[in-house]
């Protein structure tokens, strides 16, 4: 049973996988089954303590911690106590690349969990070559097959189109100018974005993609100025998102135009203030906000465990302790932490968690959206879509 307050890893009506699963091995490294050893489970978790992401390490590791500690108590996982091994994610995506597999190689690391940017994780994909399980976390653009990866985070079709349907219908959103970072999940996400706004009766009246680090936004704010848009999709994140969001709101634009983030989670609005954050708005599968039983039992362990000066809980920071519950969820299921046994467990695999009840579909987690507005440092739940 798991510690109070927090419910079972796996639904108990689903039966357990094949016993047969049990029997897999995870080449190249040591044997891995239930009861075999009581060797610590060590996971490498690859979080950004450094660069643009950087603001969300502390509440990542801080959340990873509460997993940990919540699941050892417990009795670990398949008997094993659960150890992490911490790693930058916030450097070169091939030196993060290389530096993992080198814990994988040298024994440290059985499994890896990832918070960090899509460029990161798709070199980690070529790195890792599906040889053992690996959960990415954050809001993604979506598409990831590779072998051995198991996606927590939200989607374009699952955070983006129900949101801009929303403030076409509600809040008279037609035209729109997208804004991102210059690598893959803006490029891509903007790609889905073009054919929600288009199927919903708007029209895409600007793009562009900006270099990270970039410190003067007054280029791209005369041209969104010239488009004259009802809203801005931005997909920025960590400090980028900050500093756009502050030099909009100080052009004068905040007023008159709104602004759909994909990630302005709670601490990058804190980075913002509030002053700076009229007609924002921010979808998610989580927020701190949420009033359901589950997330204010996570709070309150939350608050326990790190105190009231804990980094600000928000949906980048709970994804790492949603990656360490699904896994365990997903070997509990299995028997076996090997990757072959681990993707047959997680097809049609629920759980309740801080997001309520949550299952899997091919790899990916479907969980309930929110759209908040930004509501001077917090943000105000104004809607819910169902997975």
């Amino acid at each position: 049973m798991f510690v109070a307050g927090c419910k079972p890893l796996c639904d108990p009506r689903r039966p357990p996988v094949s016993a047969l699963l049990r029997r897999n091995r995870l080449a190249g490294l040591e044997t891995i089954g239930f009861g075999r050893t009581r060797d610590p489970l060590r996971i490498a978790l690859l979080l950004p303590l450094s660069g643009p992401a950087g603001m969300w390490g502390p509440s990542c590791r801080a959340s990873a911690l509460l997993a940990q500690g919540e699941l050892n108590a417990a009795g670990g996982i398949l008997g094993r106590e659960v150890e992490l091994v911490f790693q930058d994610a916030g450097g070169d995506p091939e030196d993060v690349a290389e530096a993992a597999l080198s814990l994988i190689e040298d024994g440290e690391a059985a499994a890896v969990i990832g918070m960090h940017i899509s460029a990161v994780r798709l070199a980690l994909v070529r790195a890792l070559g599906g040889r053992i399980p690996y959960v990415y976390t954050p809001v993604y653009e979506g598409g990831e097959t590779a072998p051995g990866v198991f996606m927590t985070g939200e989607t374009p079709s699952l955070q983006l189109r129900p949101a801009i349907n929303w403030l076409e219908q509600r809040r008279n959103a037609q035209r729109w100018y997208l804004v991102g970072t210059d690598y893959v999940w803006p490029r891509v996400s903007h790609r889905a974005a073009r054919r929600y706004v288009k199927a919903s009766g708007g029209a895409i009246v600007g793009e562009e993609h900006l270099a990270f680090g970039t410190d003067d936004f007054g280029p791209c704010l005369d041209r969104i100025r010239r488009a004259r848009p009802d809203a801005v999709l931005v997909s920025m994140v960590g400090g980028d998102c900050v500093a756009f969001n502050r030099a909009f709101a100080e052009a004068g634009l905040a007023r008159h135009v709104l602004r759909l983030s994909m990630a302005s989670e709670e601490n990058t609005l804190l980075g913002i203030g509030a002053e700076n954050a009229e007609n924002l708005f921010f979808s998610a599968g989580y927020l701190s906000a949420m009033r359901t039983p589950e997330n204010l039992a996570l709070l309150e362990r939350y608050r326990a465990a790190f105190g009231e000066n804990a980094p600000v809980l928000n949906t980048i920071g709970q994804s790492c302790y949603e990656g360490l519950r699904l896994f365990a969820a997903m070997a509990q299921r299995a028997g076996a932490f090997d990757v072959a046994s681990l993707t047959l467990a997680s097809e049609g695999l629920s759980y309740m968690g801080p997001r309520g009840e949550v299952g899997v579909e091919k790899r990916h987690l479907r969980t309930a959206i929110y759209l908040a507005e930004a509501d001077g440092l917090d943000f105000r739940i104004i809607e819910r879509f169902a997975a």
